[in-house]
């Protein structure tokens, strides 16, 4: 395994642009990216760990804020583990409350799924009861 990774690498690894990479690190999602003696950033393969994650979080909607907050609690030490897992169950709590929103929200489509395609066969029905032919 690398020790670094160029922005290009990182941003290709994780579908990102460039753009949003620079957002992580300016709101405090990633701690500060170190330089290569070229002046070029470089990320360490704990920042391409922890971005992992953030990407993971954030795909599951947890607000940047608390994004931020949690990363913070990674950058101060192991002492802090108590608290991010509280921050992950409670994520988890929610997430699998949404889940279970877009289940009911599944359900829903499908049955208006159903009705459409049951009407259009009720009409395909009658145009061949009245033609006598089938389509």
């Amino acid at each position: 395994m690398k020790d670094y990774y160029t922005p290009g690498e990182v941003a290709e690894r994780f579908g990102l642009t460039l753009d949003t990479l620079r957002y992580y690190e300016r709101a405090g999602l990633l701690r500060r990216v170190e330089r290569a003696p070229s002046g070029h950033r470089r990320y360490r393969t704990d920042d391409v760990d922890l971005l992992h994650l953030v990407r993971c979080l954030r795909d599951t909607d947890m607000p940047i804020a608390r994004l931020r907050d949690f990363a913070e609690l990674v950058r101060d030490g192991d002492h802090t583990i108590p608290e991010r897992l509280d921050v992950l169950q409670s994520h988890q709590r929610d997430l699998d409350a949404r889940i279970a929103e877009l289940c009911q929200r599944q359900i829903t489509i499908q049955h208006k799924i159903d009705y459409y395609a049951g009407v259009l066969a009720d009409d395909a029905s009658e145009a061949v009861s009245v033609t006598g032919e089938s389509a």
